[in-house]
């Protein structure tokens, strides 16, 4: 490629971001021009800096990462964004790229494979690591019922629903979404609404179909 690759970093561990930087810095063709911390400031961002791809974490405070997504390609539908995110599992990779995404790959994977996402997204192509591809194809084919309801939820009650399913109580997802107790209480009465079941423990049994924690 002739010109360099503008990068905006989204991921709230400083740590994590720095370790990004280090890596894309030793390609000469790629610049990571702007960092962020949370969903709103990388919309910020994203309007002033115009990044030619945004490498975005899903796990955030705040709105989040789904969201943060889905509010950057509301905005400019042509946003190339790679998620860079510990969840493998193909409820995530599609919700993301359902959202917007033109990319996903894994944290655990090779740092030339996130070099080759990024050179192939900047290109205005989809890049899907090879073993969650399979996995993606897949799953498009199976879960129908269940994938149709979670995918009824909006960002925020997925990311409600995936902690209840957990087993967190409401008052450690208010702490860990920095939402008030009441706001997480509401949300999980419209997600029991949304996927037609009453108890906890139902949640539970759809996210262990849809294979949400097999870490």
């Amino acid at each position: 490629m002739k010109n360099r690759i503008k990068v905006l970093l989204v991921d709230d561990h400083a740590v994590v971001r720095a370790g990004f930087r280090l890596l894309l810095q030793a390609e000469a063709h790629i610049e990571v021009i702007a960092e962020a911390e949370r969903g709103e400031q990388a919309c910020q961002l994203y309007q002033e800096k115009k990044p030619d791809v945004v490498v975005l974490d899903l796990s955030m405070p705040g709105i989040g990462g789904l969201e943060t997504l889905r509010r950057i390609c509301s905005r400019d539908s042509e946003a190339n964004i790679l998620v860079f995110s510990v969840h493998h599992e193909m409820v995530y990779v599609n919700r993301a790229l359902s959202a917007g995404a033109r990319g996903y790959i894994s944290k655990n994977s090779a740092p030339a494979i996130l070099v080759a996402a990024l050179e192939t997204i900047a290109d205005g192509q989809t890049y899907i690591e090879q073993g969650l591809l399979k996995n993606h194809l897949a799953f498009t084919g199976h879960q129908g019922e269940y994938r149709a309801l979670i995918d009824a939820l909006s960002p925020r009650e997925f990311d409600v629903f995936r902690l209840l399913a957990k087993g967190m109580t409401i008052q450690k997802i208010a702490d860990e979404l920095c939402l008030s107790y009441k706001t997480v209480a509401n949300y999980g009465t419209q997600i029991k609404t949304k996927l037609q079941v009453s108890t906890v423990a139902e949640l539970a049994h759809i996210a262990m179909v849809l294979a949400l924690f097999n870490d």
